[in-house]
């Protein structure tokens, strides 16, 4: 196992360099000069001069990524001219407010969609399949923010029964996390349904039942379990579809995290911030991924890491 660890964190290392590689070209391609944007229009063109060379913006593009990369070995991106404090820090400090919506988010899609995905999976084809599936399309269909905005008129301006944006108490939470969980709720549901009705045609499943076991008995103690294989792969290979509902989310209703941090480094061209940011989202998913290869042996032990069977 440590072997295969190891060869994964190879991999995830060549991944964060192509991913930190790219948004320095990106951010680099992307039109405006950044020492202009923070300066005004008034500046003078001494005065953007003097900002582009302290910001080391006149350098070759060559001489600027091989810093970059060197800043990147050493977990340091250097300072956001617009904070004026070392991005890293910047971007630390709004961290926490993304993985409460993301885990709050995750936990009601998983434990939402599993319990759907069970009842249209044990009998495929009755009201409840046609009613989740149907369910399930229309949650996938609808654009991310239009479904913010849907929640935001109906539960806190129409009802005012929750606030609209910001945070600071568990209530600003449910909203944003609710909005970003629904498209993966049905994701892992229609997963769930198809897995579990594959399970339910098994053999050992009908040997399970002439053993005496109640159909509930059956469905969570032997289809659950198998069908769960899927899901995990889901949900790891989903944190990157996470990470960028939660930007769209996060601007819908004013969230301090990541996303409305990127959006507003983005706009500013503050180099720092985004390249940052960028590389810290890109760990976090290699990191799930890993952490989804490793529960495969865990929930089925038939399941090798190194792929033999």
């Amino acid at each position: 196992m440590i072997r295969v660890i190891a060869k994964r964190l190879l991999v995830g290392v060549l991944v964060m360099w192509g991913a930190a590689s790219l948004i320095f070209l990106i951010v680099r391609v992307a039109p405006g000069d950044p020492a202009t944007i923070l300066l005004g229009p008034d500046a003078s063109r001494e005065q953007v001069a003097e900002l582009t060379g302290k910001l080391g913006l006149d350098r070759p593009v060559v001489s600027q990524y091989l810093g970059y990369l060197g800043e990147v070995a050493r977990l340091q991106f250097g300072d956001s001219y617009r904070f004026d404090r070392p991005a890293m820090s910047e971007v630390f400090e709004r961290l926490p407010a993304t993985a409460d919506l993301m885990l709050a988010s995750t936990v009601i899609a998983v434990s939402l969609g599993l319990v759907l995905g069970l009842l249209a999976g044990a009998r495929p084809g009755g009201a409840v399949d046609r009613l989740v599936t149907a369910g399930t399309i229309a949650l996938q269909s609808f654009p991310t923010f239009w479904v913010g905005i849907m929640l935001i008129l109906v539960f806190a301006l129409a009802f005012r029964l929750l606030p609209s944006a910001g945070a600071g108490s568990p209530a600003h939470l449910v909203l944003p996390a609710v909005t970003l969980a629904l498209p993966f709720t049905a994701i892992v549901a229609r997963l769930t349904r198809t897995s579990v009705a594959e399970t339910m045609r098994e053999p050992y499943i009908q040997t399970a039942r002439s053993k005496g076991l109640t159909e509930q008995q059956v469905l969570l103690g032997h289809a659950l379990r198998n069908s769960l294989i899927p899901v995990v792969t889901i949900v790891g290979l989903h944190m990157g579809g996470l990470m960028g509902g939660a930007v769209v989310v996060e601007n819908v209703f004013a969230w301090p995290g990541l996303g409305t941090l990127v959006v507003d480094a983005v706009s500013n061209r503050d180099y720092a911030v985004v390249q940052a940011a960028t590389f810290l989202i890109a760990g976090i998913v290699m990191l799930f991924n890993l952490v989804a290869d490793l529960l495969y042996s865990q929930l089925d032990p038939r399941i090798k890491l190194d792929g033999a069977a």
